[in-house]
């Protein structure tokens, strides 16, 4: 540990309900002024198997002592891992994480969400209290990493059959059941089509960085540096064009993989016509059969009344703010439930 105080508490929680096993996580992180958000799934009781599910959450990589990230180059060349499998940068709906080192073959594989798996390693590498632009410089860096791994196929062509891995030796540091926060949440939502570039080269940029205390990194970014300029007013480009260089600015993936269609680059409201709402309506109208209090619309193309208040019921049921407008995050939202809600009813 450092030898600073701790900034953060720790609880331990334990969840039982009527027929599901126990669930005991300890170690919950809790920070002052922010919401801390503990997913928790139940698993149906088995009566020969009373054994509790017990999780333990590590320190934070900032107050714990972790293996320092082994230098790599920022861009990959096509010969060093063979060939590049991807042709475009492709947002993935799921990553493999395995929850290890690259060679530890006793690691367990999981499959996780990219959006939660970016929420889970900022709460764990960041903390949530830190100023919005340092929060997000850090997810874009964290984001571009991630999705260099992906379109490299980076542990893939090595014979390993997972995307990225849990060490900080090599990746990032991701925990299972880990707690996150509203902040980082918000934000990863916001940004999670987003990733790092240079000019002319097609790959994301592998974004390194070291805490800037226990580590030092020269030519990296620094996450309490990162801090200090937040603190200072910078921007979340101007904190990363610090460390990485003038010439690095922030791209979009042309495809996000498993949501049907990318936003249409400007907010629907009231006025709007054309292929974009009648594909926002459609969706609408399929999410609506699962949930009847949103109502269902005509699908015309035209963002009439109706269509407001349909969106506005829709983001009241799933916590986002009630505009009435399909912005970036609401269009995106639409999308995800209305795959899931599409997945279901395939199964049924």
């Amino acid at each position: 540990m450092t030898n600073e105080e701790q900034p953060y508490a720790e609880y331990t929680l334990e969840v039982n309900a009527p027929g599901f096993e126990p669930v005991s996580i300890a170690g919950t992180e809790i920070l002052a002024g922010v919401t801390a958000i503990q997913k928790i799934r139940l698993r149906p009781l088995v009566p020969e198997d009373q054994t509790p599910e017990i999780f333990v959450i590590p320190a934070h990589t900032l107050y714990g002592v972790y293996p320092p990230k082994i230098p790599e180059n920022e861009i990959k060349p096509v010969n060093e891992t063979g060939e590049i499998v991807l042709s475009r940068v492709v947002v993935p709906e799921y990553i493999v994480v395995h929850n290890g080192s690259p060679r530890d073959s006793t690691a367990q594989n999981y499959y996780v969400k990219y959006k939660d798996y970016i929420k889970n390693v900022a709460s764990s590498e960041i903390y949530a209290t830190w100023p919005e632009n340092t929060i997000r410089a850090n997810v874009l860096a964290i984001m571009s990493f991630t999705l260099n791994r992906v379109y490299t196929e980076w542990y893939r062509n090595q014979g390993y059959d997972f995307t990225i891995t849990s060490s900080t030796a090599f990746d990032h540091k991701w925990i299972p059941e880990r707690n996150v926060f509203d902040s980082i949440s918000t934000v990863v939502d916001e940004l999670f089509a987003d990733y790092l570039s240079r000019p002319n080269v097609r790959q994301p940029i592998l974004t390194q960085y070291c805490d800037g205390r226990q580590v030092q990194c020269p030519n990296w970014m620094t996450q309490w540096g990162s801090k200090a300029l937040g603190d200072q007013g910078y921007s979340p480009s101007e904190i990363l064009r610090y460390y990485y260089g003038d010439d690095i600015y922030i791209n979009t993936a042309e495809e996000i993989s498993g949501i049907p269609s990318s936003w249409p680059g400007y907010t629907l409201s009231q006025g709007s016509s054309g292929t974009k709402v009648r594909q926002m309506q459609e969706q609408l109208n399929v999410i609506a059969g699962a949930y009847p209090v949103i109502p269902k619309i005509t699908v015309d193309g035209i963002y009439g009344p109706a269509t407001a208040a349909s969106v506005s019921k829709f983001q009241s049921v799933f916590g986002l703010p009630v505009t009435g407008t399909v912005d970036y995050r609401t269009w995106y939202k639409i999308s995800e439930i209305y795959v899931g809600v599409s997945r279901i009813a395939e199964l049924s």
